[in-house]
């Protein structure tokens, strides 16, 4: 079992403030809504009436019947696609339990990056500290990321990462792992690099999937402004190619 160094922003009383930015539309038709969502608005609603604003809610305003088929921390920003009724649902869904979807992260990190990697170590929730997540050998769920730098800035680098699985706090949990936090992470940053930005610099910038009632395949992308010396988001085959086509070996059985 790992845990991590201790960064006092953890212990700070949580007060949920959503912010005024919009969630960014970048498609809709009759089953679904692909947004851009803001750091620090929920995914979907929490069960206080004070935690109720969220993307689905927002989502929502024109789409009562929509649904949330995946999550992102509220911390993350980046694209999300909702289910504008059950039946899509069901099927988008689907894919994100089978692993059909591709998605791809940029984030800034702490120190310099040099090469590309992965980390392989399993999480599960730390009970007694929620929603922290911890690595466990014994207890944990596989959990494997793939990293590549892009740019480096000498304190911090632009890094594209490629989530194999889906764990809450993965991609955080792992990047703290490897001696590089995520700048602005309250959770698992030290104390330096929590402060370095005023929040979570990690972006969900590629998102690929397969219109539930069409059948063709969907591709949407997303710079964040930490990352806009880059000219567009990174192919996800890009990190993952010197691992072939083939990804099950990775999976969790």
């Amino acid at each position: 079992m790992a845990d991590f160094k201790e960064n006092p922003a953890k212990t700070r009383d949580f007060v949920y403030t959503p912010p005024e930015t919009p969630c960014v539309e970048l498609f809709r038709d009759a089953n679904i809504c692909v947004v851009v969502k803001p750091s620090g608005l929920l995914s979907v609603p929490g069960r206080a009436s004070e935690h109720y604003d969220s993307a689905l809610w927002r989502v929502r305003v024109q789409s009562p019947e929509a649904q949330a088929v995946h999550r992102l921390d509220m911390d993350t920003s980046g694209i999300m696609v909702f289910a504008l009724n059950r039946d899509m649902a069901g099927v988008l869904g689907r894919q994100f339990q089978q692993r059909e979807v591709r998605k791809l992260y940029l984030a800034l990190v702490s120190g310099s990056v040099e090469k590309s990697g992965m980390i392989d170590a399993p999480l599960r929730c730390d009970w007694e500290r929620r929603p922290l997540q911890i690595v466990d050998y014994k207890q944990g769920k596989r959990a494997v990321t793939f990293y590549k730098p892009l740019l480096c800035h000498g304190k911090s680098t632009l890094v594209a990462l490629y989530p194999v699985t889906g764990r809450s706090h993965q991609l955080r949990v792992h990047m703290m792992l490897s001696g590089h936090p995520i700048l602005g992470d309250r959770f698992y940053a030290d104390a330096d690099a929590a402060k370095a930005a005023e929040c979570l610099q990690l972006h969900s910038s590629y998102l690929e999937f397969t219109h539930p009632s069409r059948g063709i395949r969907l591709r949407f992308s997303s710079l964040p402004d930490f990352a806009s010396e880059l000219r567009e988001v990174p192919d996800p085959g890009s990190v993952i190619k010197e691992l072939g086509s083939d990804l099950s070996k990775y999976l969790p059985v």
